[in-house]
């Protein structure tokens, strides 16, 4: 039996192909179902099975439209209400793909339905497991995304989920979860890259903790829920349309200068240090190279509103593209490729300076009523921010602008990624950003190693 791993960085999450005598199982496929098409060839397999562990919230999914392009049956979750037709999985259900048998086991906690997939061989020895978001590697999926008012029941459900796991399968059973590789579906950070029943018992939350420990723990510990969350959800029960990976529309420079003028989203590609050094007045920068890319242009842009791209190449083009259809972002205004300089019509570029926290100590001694943004979360900042800072987290940041004050401002967070996103919107309304280039936490180049760190600044 091998078991294959389909990485999808930009939303840390995982997919996987099962292949075994010939025949594959699909479980919880991304919508470019083209990489697992291709790894099915790859492995001469036919695939039979395409499951998903629960209705997903932080991506489409592309196991309905797989399902109908190679034959196989679809299997959703029994209590799931979805517009498609689709095999029903109940707990206790047995599935056949070819020599492979696999065991549903209802594991609600992140979903009320949420079903793991527990993988055997021909001879009935346990293989696998497939967890989805419930058990994943030192934690669980969060438990508030159905909605505030279920999120104690259940937190509750997650904890004997995650231990029924435990109690039903032999402890050398390796575990396969969807969510917890950076996924802001996972409701705690998560650690290590493999893991097996036995390792998550002594040493993940609900297996180390009594229930109600646990469940404190855990609602106490939830961050901010991404905007484009609640747009998966019915997605996902409406059934997505097939994917589109199509290049976008050409725009040429003239059309480029009428949609910043107008306001509309344009988004360059570049790193952060290129787009400060010279961009197009307006433009707004997402960094593609960093896998946080998909997650705050799908948290920050007006749902449904028109977006430009723009990319130094066909390809950057073409990547961003497959990063943003797969949280439905599918019909983009259109694309300019080529340098600022070559995109500008003859407009003067911006651009704003790029320091970092030994540069940002210096200036706050020079004047200690500087504007510093922190575009954390809420959760990094209640560890402390840099004294004097305003506290807006980024995903606030375009509701709050009116809060920053006219002229310099000083922005930083915990890696710099969110901070150059934060300059770009800073300059777009007029302010005069400073880009502090660096994590807020780093040891030798961080606000503590400047003595800036300040632990009242969260209060």
């Amino acid at each position: 039996m091998q078991i294959d791993i389909i990485e999808t960085t930009g939303l840390g999450d995982r997919s996987y192909l099962i292949s075994d005598g010939g025949i594959g199982v699909v479980i919880d496929p991304q919508r470019d179902i083209d990489r697992v098409l291709a790894l099915a060839e790859k492995r001469a397999v036919r695939i039979a099975l395409v499951l998903e562990t629960h209705l997903h919230n932080d991506y489409l999914t592309g196991g309905l439209e797989l399902s109908g392009r190679v034959g196989a049956d679809y299997v959703v979750p029994a209590g799931d209400t979805v517009a498609y037709d689709r095999v029903p999985a109940a707990d206790g259900d047995d599935l056949e793909a070819g020599p492979m048998r696999l065991r549903v086991l209802h594991t609600p906690g992140h979903t009320h339905h949420h079903v793991s997939y527990v993988v055997a061989d021909a001879d009935g020895q346990v293989q696998a497991v497939f967890t989805g978001g419930s058990m994943l590697y030192g934690a669980t999926g969060r438990t508030d995304l159905v909605g505030p008012e279920h999120t104690d029941e259940l937190t509750h459900a997650q904890y004997h989920s995650v231990r029924r796991l435990v109690d039903e399968l032999p402890a050398g059973t390796p575990v396969f979860p969807s969510h917890g590789f950076g996924s802001f579906c996972a409701a705690t950070p998560t650690s290590g890259d493999s893991s097996t029943v036995g390792e998550q018992a002594k040493v993940n939350p609900a297996l180390t903790r009594d229930e109600q420990t646990f469940v404190d723990e855990l609602i106490a510990g939830l961050t901010a829920i991404p905007a484009w969350y609640s747009h998966m959800g019915p997605g996902n029960a409406a059934g997505p349309a097939p994917v589109d990976l199509s290049a976008p529309r050409h725009v040429d420079p003239a059309e480029l200068a009428g949609r910043l003028a107008a306001g509309e989203w344009v988004i360059d590609l570049r790193t952060r240090t290129a787009f400060a050094a010279g961009h197009l007045p307006g433009a707004l920068n997402f960094e593609l190279a960093i896998a946080n890319f998909v997650t705050y242009v799908g948290w920050l842009i007006p749902w449904g509103g028109p977006i430009t791209l723009i990319g130094e190449t066909e390809q950057q083009v073409a990547e961003a593209r497959r990063e943003l259809v797969r949280i439905g972002i599918d019909r983009l205004a259109g694309a300019a490729i080529g340098s600022p300089e070559a995109l500008s019509a003859g407009r003067e570029l911006a651009s704003y300076p790029v320091s970092d926290f030994s540069g940002l100590a210096a200036a706050l001694g020079s004047d200690p009523d500087l504007v510093v943004l922190d575009a954390r979360r809420d959760d990094e900042r209640a560890g402390g921010g840099v004294r004097g800072s305003r506290h807006i987290p980024i995903h606030d940041l375009p509701g709050r602008l009116d809060e920053v004050p006219d002229g310099d401002v000083w922005v930083y967070c915990g890696s710099g990624y969110r901070a150059s996103i934060a300059a770009s919107m800073l300059a777009r309304a007029g302010r005069r950003p400073v880009l502090v280039n660096g994590g807020y936490g780093d040891p030798d180049a961080g606000a503590a190693a400047v003595g800036l760190h300040d632990d009242s600044a969260a209060r």
